[in-house]
């Protein structure tokens, strides 16, 4: 009989600190407790998403109530408890206090971790990158709780409990990973292996508010009212895929990640313990319900792609022309860039270079870049939106 992965759904209906921290405690219970996974005098590390510093309303990063249960979970089971994470720019400590996160870690005598610098670490059991630099205060604790938020993404279809680990890696490292992993489907083999790498030892989920539409930074907050809990992260995202409505096959974590022994997203591998997921589950939640496309080469295959691949686009009555989209393009010349150095209108792509990772679709401030089908796209759609 083969071992299912258990995935807590237990219903919360808000960010009131005592009733987090109450559907937190019973989710963890239900997939076993914390024993086997913290011991007294643990440094334990808790990694929130917080993409970019913003209010906990908007629903871009874990909320403060979520942080703080944690912490307060696992400070009673005598862990030593720090948190943080490495976000799309800004520092640590910055980010971590415009989303409310600071305030939570000071309530609970939490410290705020640094994660500016990086090691060089192996994985030479990786399917794809055998070689990372992974955040100094990753590796200096003793193991990572992952603290996921349920949005929608542009590149992976969804971000959750396997994206939240791309954080460990500091600064503009995560750009050098976007430039090489063209393709989606690369670029979510390289998630796994770095989870693999760092070996988190338990997966929280915040869906109490989740994102839906031009996530992860830009959509529209969505309530669903829950937190999710595992030791499997292929398998709660599985389930968060299916509060959704969303095929975990379109996610281009959950093959790989079940080939590299990660964890399991087919249903009959996976057991649902608490509340039930029909219960929760969003028919009309806004995300692209299609595969990736794989990326492509050669002068042919890449202007055909052009025509048929979902783009960036960016909407010039909301730019402010700050510049922050030129700045994360990760490929060499710029795929976005000032038309002749004018700064005084929008920049403009060049589609040619676009690799299609959405980093400025993810990190426009202003919600000002989004993600639209070509005509041609849309005829050779391989499923309804």
């Amino acid at each position: 009989m083969v071992n299912k992965s258990r995935v807590a759904l237990v219903a919360c209906d808000s960010y009131d600190d005592a009733k987090v921290c109450e559907a937190l405690k019973k989710g963890i219970g239900l997939i076993g407790g914390l024993t086997g996974i913290i011991k007294p005098g643990d440094k334990i590390l808790l990694k929130p998403n917080v993409l970019i510093g913003s209010a906990p309303e908007k629903c871009v990063c874990t909320h403060p109530a979520v942080l703080k249960a944690a912490g307060e979970i696992l400070m009673e089971a005598g862990a030593i408890v720090s948190c943080g994470d490495s976000p799309g720019f800004g520092t640590t400590a910055g980010s971590l206090k415009a989303a409310g996160l600071k305030q939570a870690a000071d309530d609970i005598g939490m410290e705020i971790a640094d994660f500016s610098t990086g090691t060089p670490v192996s994985h030479k059991d990786g399917l794809l990158v055998k070689h990372f630099t992974i955040a100094e205060a990753v590796m200096n604790a003793d193991g990572l709780v992952s603290l996921a938020k349920m949005k929608t993404h542009g590149l992976c279809r969804m971000t959750g409990a396997v994206k939240n680990q791309f954080g460990c890696i500091p600064g503009f490292e995560k750009k050098q990973h976007h430039a090489r992993m063209a393709d989606p489907y690369d670029f979510g083999a390289m998630l796994v292996d770095l989870n693999m790498a760092i070996k988190p030892r338990l997966y929280i989920m915040d869906a109490v508010m989740a994102m839906e539409g031009n996530g992860p930074r830009s959509g529209k907050p969505r309530k669903i009212g829950a937190l999710l809990v595992s030791t499997d992260p292929v398998a709660l995202d599985a389930v968060a895929c299916k509060i959704m409505n969303l095929n975990p096959e379109y996610v281009p974590t959950m093959a790989p990640g079940e080939k590299a022994g990660l964890g399991t997203y087919h249903d009959e591998n996976i057991e649902v313990l608490g509340d039930k997921v029909e219960e929760f589950i969003c028919k009309d939640f806004d995300v692209v319900r299609r595969p990736k496309e794989h990326a492509t080469s050669g002068t042919a295959r890449a202007y055909f792609k052009n025509l048929v691949s979902a783009r960036p686009v960016i909407d010039k009555d909301l730019c402010t022309m700050c510049g922050i989209c030129i700045k994360h393009c990760p490929v060499t010349p710029k795929a976005v860039d000032w038309l002749d150095g004018d700064k005084t209108s929008p920049p403009v792509y060049n589609y040619n270079r676009c690799i299609r990772c959405y980093c400025c679709q993810e990190l426009c401030p202003e919600g000002a870049i989004t993600i639209e089908d070509t005509f041609l796209g849309k005829l050779f759609s391989r499923a309804p939106i």
